[in-house]
């Protein structure tokens, strides 16, 4: 079947209506509430994962910090299964959609920023201009770091776009190219299978790593304003 190498990233739809809903709510079926005095190896495995996570990450919070562990955990879980799911045959992976991105980055962005102007406006408003600064410099100076603050959410979806979509372009062009060389060399075909999979590998970890990193940075600029 031959499929353009764009077809992954169209919104999928059923009767003409998009499911993009469907399958962002999908992933939340992986992750049950434990409903048992003693939790079976799943339910073990997922909160130790949790706890370790949540652990290390709001380490260099304070309480005011801590009470985005809820948000924070449950937006690595989302990301990180949304971006395995995807790697499924003829899935479909929502982050790799820029608007969906933002809109994710946005408001996360946006209650840091409001949360920082709320209990440190002193320390939020120094950023805009570093201590020690020569007069003639403050207007340019003020000006840079207001695009600095605005450009973080755009860098934080775009980010996560381009490592998820690139990803997918690559395996998308050699599993094609591993099809076309079958018939041509058996052994470059066997070669190119083996980057592949490889690839396939690498691709699961990039998958869970930009879940993290992504979580990560909204922490940080959590912490910058806590």
């Amino acid at each position: 079947m031959n499929e353009s190498l764009f077809t992954s990233f169209i919104t999928p739809t059923m009767v003409g209506i998009p499911i993009v809903l469907l399958i962002i709510m999908f992933p939340s079926i992986l992750f049950p509430s434990p409903s048992r005095l003693i939790d079976n190896r799943l339910v073990s495995i997922q909160q130790w994962l949790v706890r370790l996570t949540s652990k290390q990450m709001l380490s260099i919070h304070s309480h005011k910090g801590q009470t985005w562990a809820l948000m924070l955990m449950s937006l690595i879980l989302f990301i990180g299964s949304t971006n395995l799911l995807g790697l499924l045959p003829h899935s479909f992976t929502p982050t790799t959609q820029l608007s969906m991105n933002l809109g994710m980055a946005i408001p996360l962005w946006a209650g840091t920023v409001a949360t920082g102007f709320r209990y440190k406006t002193k320390a939020s408003l120094a950023h805009f201009l570093p201590q020690g600064t020569p007069f003639p410099l403050i207007p340019m100076l003020v000006i840079i770091e207001t695009i600095s603050l605005f450009i973080q959410p755009v860098a934080l979806a775009v980010r996560l776009t381009a490592n998820i979509t690139a990803g997918h372009l690559l395996i998308h062009l050699i599993g094609g190219a591993t099809l076309t060389l079958t018939s041509i060399s058996t052994i470059t075909a066997f070669i190119t299978f083996t980057v592949l999979v490889l690839l396939t590998i690498l691709e699961f970890a990039v998958a869970l790593i930009q879940a993290y990193v992504f979580t990560l940075l909204v922490s940080l600029y959590l912490h910058d304003n806590t």
